[in-house]
């Protein structure tokens, strides 16, 4: 009889948590659903970008975008809807234009990268010094390009979960550095992308202190690959390059806030959001009006459940320049040890493929019924546990808050962001509410539930 009695005292100890698996999974479910056929989401991206557009900071569309952030978390029923301002710096794009004048005359396509230089009122005409990868501009001694123009040709791999852009990214983040410190006058790297227009993709550059600043753009695609073909014939290949901002150190920036108060644990937060603030050649669709209407969509969806924790969604607003996520930190570093678990969203429309959570949770009821729920529309769970949220929690992450990753198709994704293409025309309503429909499963599973990310981590091996 011993062994029958521990066997249905084990059963009595472990029922309440299968009736909550199986309520939590079968409600995550009917949310998914709903999420399906949701047009909240879209609504948001068209509103956005229409009524908004480009909205760098420092910009009148930072501000409109302010405004309608705070606007459309009130009418969506948020509560606690707030503006935190920051002090943020600001790069704004004037007058750009960049053309071979030997040995062929040609016209290339260009965008300024954020914190460029401006060139000398007239420009600046020099022979350039071409190289298929940073690491063999990085090879030469200091003083090597002396007045040249450092071009870096290499292309981008196209790849589901983004590594491509990984790999190649810190030829425009890193290089424009790399090549003032041996002498150039100037740097020109083909567009982080994937795609075959035309059409460059610009992004912030490093501005490091010990070296100087030198005006740097991005080349489209075509253009890298002529500048290869001229080189290639073996005479030196003189450009002229012209280009205007302006860059300040300091300029008011805001975080937009909007809460579903949670009904039995108030204090216990889960942070989600996107970032409000796109780069100025399309009206930032993708990137990042997505992931703003994702998270704003999906966490309104769960609030008509009364979940027992608050969400809070955050429009933040200086992530190109990687300046709102730290001060979010900043504002923040008291609650994130209140914060259950932090996400964003940045990897434009969808569909959402993979799961990253927090270290240890896989097995948890709770997140065993968004594995159910999420199943059918194709996601998997990573065994691997998530290290990274995005760049705008990534402050809270160093400061102990748990983080998931909710992982987008973005095999299209770089052949539009920081592009003139990233327009709404690129977004795709199905893949729109696919993304909606995992995030809402998620929210609802860990603001209903109890699930600790914090003690599972620790006892996990």
């Amino acid at each position: 009889m011993r062994p029958m009695f521990f066997a249905a005292l084990a059963a009595s100890i472990l029922l309440p948590a299968v009736v909550q698996a199986q309520d939590l999974a079968a409600k995550a479910a009917e949310l998914r659903d709903k999420a399906l056929a949701d047009p909240t989401a879209y609504e948001l991206v068209e509103s956005l970008t229409t009524e908004v557009g480009a909205r760098p900071v420092g910009s009148a569309g930072m501000e409109r975008a302010r405004d309608w952030g705070v606007a459309k978390l009130k009418a969506l029923g948020f509560s606690n809807v707030r503006v935190e301002e920051f002090q943020a710096q600001s790069w704004l794009r004037g007058e750009e234009s960049a053309e071979v004048v030997a040995p062929f005359p040609h016209k290339l396509h260009i965008l300024g990268l954020g914190r460029s230089a401006s060139t000398p009122r007239g420009g600046v005409e020099a022979e350039i010094a071409l190289f298929g990868s940073l690491d063999e501009l990085t090879a030469l001694p200091p003083g090597a390009l002396k007045g040249k123009i450092a071009v870096v040709s290499q292309p981008m791999p196209k790849t589901q979960d983004g590594s491509g852009y990984g790999f190649i990214n810190r030829n425009r983040t890193l290089g424009a550095a790399e090549a003032a410190r041996r002498g150039a006058v100037a740097y020109l790297t083909r567009s982080s992308s994937t795609d075959d227009t035309r059409l460059p993709h610009t992004g912030a550059m490093s501005q490091p202190t010990d070296a100087p600043v030198i005006p740097a753009a991005a080349l489209s695609t075509p253009d890298a690959e002529l500048l290869e073909r001229l080189v290639a014939r073996g005479q030196p290949v003189r450009i002229r390059l012209k280009m205007e901002n302006t860059f300040r150190e300091a300029v008011p920036a805001w975080n937009v806030v909007g809460e579903i108060t949670g009904t039995e644990a108030p204090d216990e937060i889960i942070v989600i959001g996107g970032h409000l603030d796109a780069w100025d050649p399309g009206t930032g669709a993708i990137d990042d009006a997505a992931g703003i209407a994702i998270t704003t969509a999906a966490a309104r969806l769960v609030a008509a459940e009364r979940p027992r924790r608050t969400i809070r969604v955050v429009m933040w607003g200086a992530e190109e320049l990687n300046d709102s996520g730290r001060a979010y930190g900043a504002a923040h570093k008291d609650e994130v040890a209140r914060m259950v678990v932090v996400s964003e969203s940045d990897s434009g429309d969808g569909p959402i493929w993979r799961v990253r959570l927090p270290k240890g949770s896989a097995s948890h009821p709770a997140m065993r019924a968004f594995a159910a729920a999420v199943a059918p529309l194709q996601v998997v769970l990573a065994p691997e546990p998530a290290t990274g949220g995005g760049a705008d929690v990534a402050d809270l992450v160093r400061q102990g808050a748990p983080v998931a990753s909710l992982s987008p198709d973005v095999t299209r994704y770089f052949d539009l962001h920081h592009s003139a293409d990233d327009t709404f025309d690129k977004v795709d309503p199905k893949k729109l509410a696919q993304s909606v429909a995992v995030w809402t499963s998620f929210l609802y599973t860990v603001a209903a539930s109890d699930i600790d990310f914090r003690q599972l981590a620790a006892e996990a091996p």
